[in-house]
């Protein structure tokens, strides 16, 4: 237990909530994980598995839509880099909260699966940046696919849950990278409907 040594309340709660972080981590990656998971999660985040899905995605809705999904996929590029470079850039810098394999608490009881990665891991990039496609997509595509779109929303969150699972992420990273990338996708798809809404060919 935590006790309040003239700290301020916002400090406090800072504290609190990096204890509780801490004991969700040791959960997902240690008390949760299976062999059958410690095989699927490190492919589950990995680029490779799904940067060939989106690029397919934007074949398609460049034969469906014409010029608007030319339009689309600027957009689309621009939500996925904007999304990088405020978590990256900007979050991650300014926040400076270590990953749990750097984290010298956390550290030596990690499950890691893969490389540790950068220093810092606040905001999760990864969840960001499909958690704002996702919002991104879920505007711009709801008129088409009804409640199906909802699946863009599951996928994001598997490939953040596999950040946590495989050691370099705190569920607070994640979270935090959840909202931002629904923010950040928010805005860019309200413009896109707003401005270029996608119409049948």
């Amino acid at each position: 237990m935590l006790k309040n040594h003239g700290l301020s309340p916002l400090l406090l709660a800072w504290q609190h909530w990096i204890v509780l972080d801490r004991k969700l981590f040791h959960l997902i990656n240690g008390t949760w994980h299976t062999p059958f998971w410690d095989a699927v999660m490190p492919f589950v985040r990995n680029p490779y598995t799904w940067a060939p899905l989106y690029f397919f995605l934007l074949l398609v809705v460049v034969m469906h839509f014409r010029w608007r999904g030319l339009w689309w996929i600027a957009f689309f590029l621009l939500t996925f880099a904007i999304a990088d470079q405020l978590s990256v850039e900007v979050f991650k810098m300014f926040v400076q909260r270590l990953r749990p394999c750097h984290d010298p608490v956390v550290a030596p009881t990690v499950h890691l699966l893969i490389s540790c990665g950068g220093q810092y891991g606040f905001p999760s990039a990864h969840a960001t940046n499909h958690f704002a496609l996702a919002m991104f997509m879920f505007l711009s595509f709801r008129r088409f696919t009804g409640k199906w779109i909802f699946v863009v929303f599951a996928w994001a969150f598997l490939i953040s849950y596999a950040q946590i699972y495989v050691g370099v992420h705190f569920p607070g990273d994640v979270l935090a990278g959840m909202l931002l990338g629904l923010l950040i996708g928010g805005v860019t798809g309200s413009i896109f409907v707003r401005f270029i809404p996608l119409q049948s060919s």
